[in-house]
């Protein structure tokens, strides 16, 4: 394929209708398609965007033979069953988090890939985050130390958004929270143990099968003498929007800012003590990405600004490019992306294996195996 673009179909237009313009900027990529079930929505995004290609119906799409791959944005339920379908149907995938919310469907996946050969990336935004490159920049320089403890939180209210998020229970949608702890050192987890906390109302408990308002999990990272320290809350928890990750090491600790928009700190091991913490500014890593579409790091480009992950997130840390970048040139490159499956599945099944752990007082719940396979990762 390295003498023509990617051509991309864009399944799921909410979300999914920010990264058609940074495909559209790609040297290397193209949106050729899109797909929704409502097709007035689609056709606005469609003559937004000048894409021809329209689709109601996935199948249908997963037909269209000049379509290399997939990019999968719609809602949770639907991520497993479609990355299936469209690995059968010869098309690589990249899919937003998380992969599955069941070990099988992960296994089903890590299966189809390895027996195909296609590419398949789960779009998680913290690792392409200014706040990750930063940190793991200074970890690779060995600025850091030693690392000797990883943490992280994601609080989020959830009130407002589509009612397919009652169903979900916390450790459900932890990618945000498991993945930059594991990918910093490169690591996958071994085991977890997860505590519930708290209580959900009752229409919430109800529909989701999970009465706890906190999930709290510490992971185990194989071959390693680290854990991770990780918490979710979806619902009934008095807290603003925090996507947070703090890294501890024995020259230099990060810390994520208590309140958004405010500074993060760092601390410098044996300073006087009042001027070990000091507030620093994440740099942006623009300058890795193509020149034509670096703009896209940005938060003025993000398309539709009032959605509530954008309210909420703060656009990401301005992942979406280097998302759309990496997996565009693992295509191209013939090479896994990272996250690959096997990572991406490691990655899920931590949340899937701490809400065992939490419905069975925090007992230990090891990974599956397929998780554990050697691959390339962030």
């Amino acid at each position: 394929m390295n003498d023509r673009k990617v051509r991309m179909a864009m399944v799921g237009l909410g979300f999914g209708s920010e990264f058609i313009p940074i495909y559209h900027a790609h040297p290397d990529a193209e949106v050729i398609a899109v797909c929704r079930r409502n097709e007035a929505e689609m056709n606005k995004t469609a003559d937004q965007f000048g894409i021809e290609r329209r689709y109601t119906d996935f199948e249908a799409l997963l037909a269209d033979p000049d379509i290399d791959a997939v990019h999968i944005n719609s809602p949770i339920g639907d991520h497993a069953w479609m990355s299936l379908r469209a690995l059968d149907a010869g098309k690589h995938v990249m899919c937003t988090v998380p992969m599955a919310t069941t070990v099988e469907e992960c296994r089903q996946i890590v299966e189809k890939v390895e027996d195909t050969g296609l590419k398949y990336m789960m779009a998680e935004t913290v690792v392409y985050s200014r706040e990750f490159l930063f940190i793991k920049d200074m970890y690779d320089r060995g600025e850091l130390g030693k690392i000797q403890h990883l943490a992280a939180s994601h609080p989020q209210d959830m009130d407002g958004w589509p009612d397919y998020w009652q169903k979900m229970v916390p450790m459900h949608y932890a990618t945000h929270v498991v993945s930059p702890c594991l990918g910093l050192v490169d690591g996958l987890a071994e085991y977890v143990s997860c505590f519930g906390s708290g209580a959900v109302r009752d229409d919430i408990a109800e529909k989701s099968g999970c009465q706890f308002a906190v999930e709290t999990c510490h992971i185990k990272i194989q071959d390693t003498d680290l854990t991770a320290h990780v918490w979710r809350a979806l619902y009934d928890v008095a807290r603003q929007y925090r996507e947070s990750f703090d890294v501890y090491g024995t020259k230099k600790s990060f810390e994520w800012t208590l309140i958004e928009n405010q500074p993060h700190v760092l601390h410098t091991a044996k300073e006087p003590e009042s001027e070990i913490a000091q507030p620093i500014e994440v740099p942006d890593f623009a300058d890795r990405l193509p020149e034509s579409i670096r703009r896209f790091t940005q938060a003025q480009e993000i398309h539709d600004a009032d959605h509530l992950s954008f309210v909420q997130g703060g656009g990401h840390g301005g992942s979406h490019p280097h998302l759309v970048n990496e997996f565009v040139r693992a295509v191209l490159d013939d090479r896994a992306p990272r996250p690959d499956a096997v990572t991406s599945a490691n990655w899920t099944c931590v949340g899937i294996c701490a809400h065992e752990s939490a419905i069975n007082g925090g007992q230990i719940v090891r990974l599956p195996e397929f998780t554990l396979k050697p691959s390339v990762r962030v």
